[in-house]
C-alpha cells in the first residue's frame, strides 16, 4: 500500500484511503479476489501491533496514459457498518441502563443470518437508566440510534476499538462506552512545543454557537378536526451570557422520531450546553514514537507551549478525541495529528 492516510476517532466514523499499485497479472489476480467492497476487512498494522481495523467501501481501479494500473480503496471503521444496518422490528425498552439498549441493539444486528461481523461487548454499566421506543416504521440506521441516545443529557461516548488480543494473538473488535466520557491511561503524556510537537492549529468556531435553544420531535395529533404540531421541548436561553454582552444566538435540533417530552427535553438540554461555548479542537503534529499509539485515544496529555501567541506560555491537560497518522515515505517521516479537548 502507498499513500496511506488513516484517523480514528472517539463519536464518529474514522477513514482509510490509500493506493495499492498493480505491477504484473498476479498480483493483479490476488488484489482482485481480495478487495471486495462491502465485503473486505482492513486491518493495518506497525510492527505486530493493530492500528486501525475497518470495512472496505469503495475500489477504483485506475490507468495512466502510460499503462500503470493502481487501485484506489477507501474504508470506514467498524462503526460504519451499523450505517448500513436497519432496525425492522419495533422495540421497547422501559428503565434500562443506557449501555445495555446499545449492546441490544448491537446484539439485534449480530443474531440476523449474515449480520455478525464479531463485535464484542463488555458487560459493565453506565449507572444512567433511560426508557426508549423505536418503531420499524420509521426505519431507523442502528448507528442514529446509538448516537441519539449518545447525545441526550447524561450521555455517552462509544467507539469500536480494533487491537490484538495479548493472550491469544487474535484480532478484535470490541465495542468500548465511557459515561460520560471515554478515559484511558493512567499518567499524562507530556508534549511540548518546540519539541516533540513539531506544528499545531488552533481553530475556533462559532458558527454553530447558540444559547438559546429548542429541539422538535415528533409530530403527533390525536384530533383529526385541529392542525398537526410536533412535540416541542422548553426555550432554554442563557440569560446569564445575555447579560454577560453576548447577542442571543438561535439554535435547534430535530428528533422526529422523539414522542415523549422527558426524552426531547433531555436532548435539548444536551445539545444547549454542547452549543454554549464556541467549539475549539486544537490539533497537534508529533513524531510517533513509543508514546504514540491508537490506544491514546481517551487518553489526557499535557500540552505545552512557548511562543509568539502563548508569550506566558500554555500549560493545561487535554484529551485526545481523534488520532491521525501519516507513515513514512520517501523524504517524509511518520507523523501523528491529535484532535485534543480541554480535559
Amino acid at each position: 500500500m502507498q499513500q496511506l492516510a488513516l484517523d480514528d476517532w472517539i463519536g464518529k466514523t474514522g477513514s482509510l484511503s490509500a493506493t495499492i499499485p498493480v505491477p504484473n497479472p498476479v498480483l493483479a489476480a490476488r488484489i482482485r479476489a481480495v478487495l471486495q467492497p462491502g465485503r473486505t476487512a482492513v486491518w493495518v498494522e506497525r510492527g505486530r501491533e493493530i492500528w486501525w481495523g475497518g470495512v472496505l467501501w469503495t475500489a477504483e481501479v485506475q490507468s495512466t496514459d502510460r499503462g500503470f494500473l493502481s487501485i484506489q480503496i477507501q474504508a470506514g471503521t467498524w462503526d460504519s457498518y451499523l450505517d448500513h444496518r436497519l432496525l425492522f422490528d419495533s422495540q421497547r425498552v422501559d428503565d434500562v441502563d443506557q449501555f445495555d439498549i446499545v449492546r441490544n441493539l448491537i446484539d439485534y444486528v449480530q443474531h440476523t443470518p449474515g449480520g455478525d461481523i464479531g463485535i464484542e461487548c463488555d458487560p459493565q454499566p453506565s449507572g444512567t437508566r433511560r426508557d426508549r421506543s423505536y418503531s420499524r416504521y420509521d426505519l431507523p440506521t442502528i448507528r442514529d440510534l446509538i448516537t441519539q441516545l449518545s447525545a441526550a443529557d447524561g450521555g455517552f461516548e462509544w467507539r469500536i476499538a480494533s487491537y490484538r488480543d495479548p493472550a491469544s494473538g487474535r484480532r478484535v473488535k470490541r465495542l468500548q462506552l465511557g459515561s460520560p466520557v471515554i478515559r484511558t491511561g493512567t499518567a499524562d503524556i507530556v508534549l511540548d512545543h518546540p519539541g516533540p510537537v513539531l506544528s499545531y492549529s488552533w481553530p475556533v468556531d462559532a458558527t454553530k454557537q447558540a444559547n438559546a435553544w429548542q429541539s422538535r420531535g415528533a409530530t403527533i395529533n390525536n384530533n383529526q378536526a385541529q392542525d398537526s404540531t410536533p412535540l416541542t421541548s422548553a426555550l432554554l436561553v442563557a440569560d446569564g451570557d445575555i447579560a454577560a454582552g453576548w447577542p442571543r444566538l438561535d439554535g435547534s435540533s430535530d428528533y422526529s422520531t422523539v414522542e415523549q417530552q422527558p426524552t426531547l427535553d433531555a436532548h435539548a438540554r444536551a445539545d444547549w450546553a454542547a452549543a454554549r461555548h464556541p467549539a475549539a479542537i486544537p490539533e497537534v503534529t508529533v513524531h510517533v514514537d513509543g508514546r504514540i499509539s491508537p490506544a491514546l485515544l481517551g487518553a489526557v496529555v499535557r500540552l505545552r507551549i512557548r511562543d509568539l501567541w502563548w508569550a506566558e506560555g500554555l500549560d493545561e491537560r487535554y484529551r485526545v478525541v481523534g488520532l491521525a497518522l501519516t507513515p513514512p515515505e520517501r523524504g517524509r517521516p511518520e507523523t501523528a495529528k491529535l484532535y485534543l479537548e480541554a480535559s
